[in-house]
């Protein structure tokens, strides 16, 4: 009997879909050590040059013209526009993806991004393969990218995507509410005066997490200039991902800042900055969101980019698990007042518990364990 067979598709190297793949990995790997996975990088594999100038066009619509990347996001008429763009680059690529399918004869395959979900989807129907395919979105924004009738499963953040995927024409018993899937030691209980000594932090002091995703984007710089504002002490845990030129440049400026600043490049455990912190001032993509709500950690989002991240950031604040800015210089006040008002910080923190979804990595694990009988 060979070992059962799990592809896991993503797109781009340092990304949230990247890591959620690698996470539902991680929870099969704990559950059934005798599964093989492979992680691919759907786009890279199959465009490896479109996809550096693809990513380069989305990061620059992203930084200059966010309101183009709203424009674009889920709206019909682009979406059908597309449609023939999308036909042509399956087609281009579907001899390449057979070739993939063919060496490593998946018994399922995971998607977190819907780019390679559709190539996959597409190439399933114009073949006749069986192989269960399992979307999985990781943002609480379901667009039309997503729908596919060749798709077996959908995992959703929430119930309000899941009906959202309904109205969108996916049949409801598709569909599973298990939320966004992240490393399974987030939910691993740390001893916080051992983290404290270990940063060398006062346990006494208000913590703050200041993140822009594994890329670090986000308004950074104005958000350290506006803590300093705050009348009393804070501390700064400043993570700055792969922008090595935020690194470069807060590392002299934050001499001569008054509050204490922690200051990281790219790390691998967000999941201990996050136990010594009391807040996370973030960027709402989903993979982070996941995590801080699993942390039980109350999220203050500054000025989130139009698309998901516009979406994640409604969830959350009508949720009452965030509190969102639009401008970074205002920051202070929110800090100043969270710091003085514990009741409030709780709230968030209950809130924030209450939609949670823990278990993420493991359901979807399951999942996969269950539909392809290993």
């Amino acid at each position: 009997m060979h070992h059962k067979r799990i592809m896991l598709m993503y797109i781009s190297e340092v990304s949230g879909h990247r890591s959620a793949a690698e996470a539902v990995g991680k929870a099969l790997k704990i559950l059934r050590p005798d599964i093989e996975i492979t992680g691919i990088n759907g786009f890279n594999y199959t465009n490896p040059i479109t996809e550096k100038i693809i990513n380069r066009i989305y990061m620059g619509v992203i930084k200059s013209a966010p309101q183009l990347w709203e424009y674009l996001y889920d709206n019909p008429s682009v979406i059908k526009r597309l449609e023939r763009i999308k036909k042509n680059i399956h087609k281009f690529n579907s001899p390449k993806l057979k070739k993939l399918f063919d060496k490593f004869k998946p018994d399922a395959v995971l998607c977190t991004q819907a780019f390679p979900c559709g190539m996959v989807a597409d190439y399933k129907k114009n073949f006749g393969v069986k192989f269960p395919l399992v979307a999985v979105l990781t943002d609480f924004a379901p667009h039309s990218f997503w729908v596919y009738e060749s798709i077996d499963y959908y995992i959703t953040p929430s119930d309000n995507v899941s009906q959202r995927l309904i109205k969108k024409g996916v049949p409801a018993e598709k569909i599973r509410s298990f939320g966004i899937p992240f490393d399974p030691k987030f939910n691993e209980l740390l001893d916080k005066a051992r983290l404290f000594y270990k940063f060398k932090l006062d346990s006494e002091v208000m913590t703050l997490l200041i993140m822009g995703g594994g890329q670090g984007l986000g308004p950074i710089k104005k958000i350290i200039k506006s803590l300093e504002r705050i009348p009393f002490p804070v501390q700064e845990i400043v993570a700055c991902g792969t922008n090595k030129k935020l690194y470069d440049s807060l590392k002299s400026k934050i001499k001569k800042c008054r509050q204490r600043i922690l200051l990281f490049g790219y790390v691998n455990n967000i999941h201990e900055l996050m136990s010594v912190s009391s807040v996370v001032i973030s960027k709402p993509g989903g993979v982070t969101t996941a995590e801080a709500l699993a942390k039980r950690m109350p999220m203050v989002i500054v000025k989130p980019i139009p698309g998901q991240e516009a979406n994640n950031s409604d969830y959350l604040t009508e949720k009452g698990a965030a509190i969102r800015i639009d401008d970074p210089r205002d920051i202070h006040f929110v800090i100043e007042e969270l710091a003085r008002s514990p009741d409030r910080l709780n709230r968030l923190l209950h809130a924030a518990e209450k939609i949670s979804k823990p278990n993420a990595s493991f359901d979807i694990a399951k999942l996969l364990i269950e539909i392809t009988h290993a």
